[in-house]
C-alpha cells in the first residue's frame, strides 16, 4: 500500500492550490484519512481529516479556507486551500490510520509529503 500526493508548488498570498492524495495497492477499506503539514521549525500538526463517512474536522487555523474531500471509489483525498497565507507555507503529508487490503491490515500510512510555498 502506498499513498501518493501530488499538487503543491508556489502561490502568491490569497492565491488557491489543490492537493490530491491516492491509495494505491488492492485497498478494500480505508477508514479516516487527513492532511498534515510541517512547517521549518515546527511540529507536524493537523490540518484536516475526513472519516469514510465524510464527516470532517479542521484546525482553528485553516476553517473557512481550506476543505478536505474524498472519492472512496477512487481511495483518494483531496485539500482545497483557498486564500492562502504567508504561514501556510509547509511540507504537506497525507495520512491513513488503518487501510486494509484483501490480504493485509495495515497501520500509520503517509504520503511522501508536498511542498506549499506562499510567499509574495
Amino acid at each position: 500500500v502506498q499513498l501518493q500526493a501530488s499538487g503543491g508548488g508556489s502561490v502568491q498570498p490569497g492565491g488557491s492550490l489543490r492537493l490530491s492524495c491516492a491509495a494505491s495497492g488492492n485497498i478494500a477499506e480505508i477508514r479516516s484519512m487527513g492532511w498534515y503539514r510541517q512547517a521549518p521549525g515546527k511540529q507536524r500538526e493537523l490540518v484536516a481529516s475526513i472519516t469514510s463517512g465524510g464527516h470532517t474536522n479542521y484546525a482553528d487555523s485553516v476553517k473557512g479556507r481550506f476543505t478536505i474531500s474524498r472519492n472512496n471509489a477512487k481511495s483518494t483525498i483531496y485539500l482545497q486551500m483557498d486564500s492562502l497565507k504567508l504561514e501556510d507555507t509547509a511540507v504537506y503529508y497525507c495520512n491513513a490510520p488503518y487501510i486494509a487490503t484483501m490480504v493485509t491490515v495495515g497501520y500509520d500510512y503517509w504520503g511522501q509529503g508536498t511542498l506549499v510555498t506562499v510567499s509574495s
